[in-house]
């Protein structure tokens, strides 16, 4: 089997994805994880840097804000949080 060499950035990007889909609320898991195989392949490291910090707020504030049962805090509402926001979930 060939050995695959990814760059700093593909791995980081490969953990937000597989982290966006198992975020441990099954809700927030479909939001995050097609969000991520969607959008994040294409982020630079800012873009990266928000939605890894995005993350850290939990899957439970996040899906209140993305559903709009809550305000988003100013500190979250960032051009990533828009992107979610507006990223329509397909089955």
């Amino acid at each position: 089997m060939p050995e695959q060499n990814y760059t700093a950035l593909e791995t980081r990007r490969k953990q937000l994805i597989y982290r966006s889909a198992y975020t441990g609320t099954k809700e927030t898991d479909l939001i995050l994880g097609g969000f991520a195989r969607a959008h994040v392949g294409s982020f630079d490291d800012r873009q990266l840097d928000t939605y890894e910090a995005l993350l850290e707020a939990g899957d439970p504030a996040i899906y209140r804000w993305a559903t709009g049962q809550e305000e988003v805090p100013s500190e979250f509402d960032t051009d990533v949080f828009q992107l979610i926001k507006n990223f329509k979930v397909v089955r």
